[in-house]
């Protein structure tokens, strides 16, 4: 793999970030809050990566329009309440970045979270400067749909074929695959490499952070 992707772009929720268990926690909370049946874990991580729109859609299908604007709404305050700062970056992950910036890699986020969400969250851990671009689901379409990646490669004038997508869930890969992007899976999220494998990654790896020594 090395030497063939000038481009790579990060999934944020699972793949950067450990937020995962967080989700979780604050979905179940959400949704004992609002007298809705409350998902268990594995149901939960299975929608990390959609929009919070389309994730409580799946998650809470027989209940009302109404209802489901309560839950979003009362998630994203649970998940807000929470200070975050560098330190919930997965080991390693801002030398990582500041490394494969440093040897010329374009570095891009495509992600679920809304952007203000993503916004708050790059700046808490001090990574602004190091992404030439960023994808959110209220900007575009959620994914799995590969518009996510066509904006990035196409605002970056950067063939598709040099480009690589690093992601810790289903829904990340399939983008990929739907794309015609290169993709690598990681395990420290959302879904097992016996899962993800299902989607043609490159590699399965535990930690975006194996990246180093491979590409």
């Amino acid at each position: 793999m090395k030497n063939r992707f000038d481009l790579i772009i990060f999934d944020w929720d699972g793949t950067l970030m450990d937020s995962v268990d967080w989700i979780v926690h604050c979905i179940q909370q959400a949704a004992a809050r609002c007298v809705c049946p409350v998902p268990e874990a594995q149901a939960i991580r299975d929608i990390v990566g959609l929009s919070i729109e389309n994730a409580i859609q799946q998650l809470f299908p027989d209940q009302d329009g109404e209802t489901r604007q309560k839950l979003a709404a009362d998630y994203g305050k649970a998940f807000f309440s929470k200070q975050i700062s560098r330190d919930d970056l997965f080991p390693g992950v801002y030398e990582m970045l500041e490394q494969l910036r440093s040897q010329g890699y374009r570095l891009a986020v495509a992600t679920g979270k809304k952007s203000a969400g993503l916004q708050a969250a790059i700046n808490a851990t001090g990574v602004a400067d190091l992404f030439c671009a960023t994808r959110c689901a209220d900007q575009t379409a959620s994914k799995p749909n590969p518009l996510m990646l066509d904006e990035i490669v196409a605002e970056l004038g950067v063939d598709k074929r040099r480009a690589l997508m690093v992601g810790d869930s289903v829904h990340d890969l399939q983008m990929a695959l739907n794309a015609q992007v290169a993709s690598v899976g990681v395990t420290c999220g959302a879904h097992s490499a016996a899962t993800l494998r299902q989607y043609q990654p490159l590699l399965c790896l535990n930690y975006p952070t194996d990246l180093i020594g491979i590409i």
